[in-house]
């Protein structure tokens, strides 16, 4: 039996491509969270836990949070992984 060996490039997302993705992150977040304010106004009439379309936009109340958050991890890891990097270049720079 034989078996081929592929070699996969470790290629790392550029920082680009990161902003990209925390942007389009944020931007969904405030569009969820326009949403959410919009069918919270509407079924405002009926505060009750029976109402649907208030339970709704309040999920996306909370949704838009956690997006917006996750977004912004992934930004922190990543600034932090090229700090990180840099300062081990510059270190063995030194060597």
């Amino acid at each position: 039996m034989i078996t081929k060996t592929a070699i996969i490039n470790q290629t790392k997302p550029t920082k680009s491509d990161v902003k990209r993705l925390v942007k389009v992150m944020t931007a969904i977040a405030w569009g969820v969270l326009g949403i959410g304010v919009l069918l919270c106004l509407i079924n405002l009439s009926h505060f009750s836990d029976k109402n649907v379309g208030l339970m709704v936009g309040i999920g996306f109340l909370i949704g838009s949070v956690h997006i917006y958050v996750i977004g912004t991890a992934i930004g922190l890891v990543h600034a932090r992984r090229n700090e990180e990097q840099t300062f081990i270049d510059a270190s063995e720079q030194q060597i």
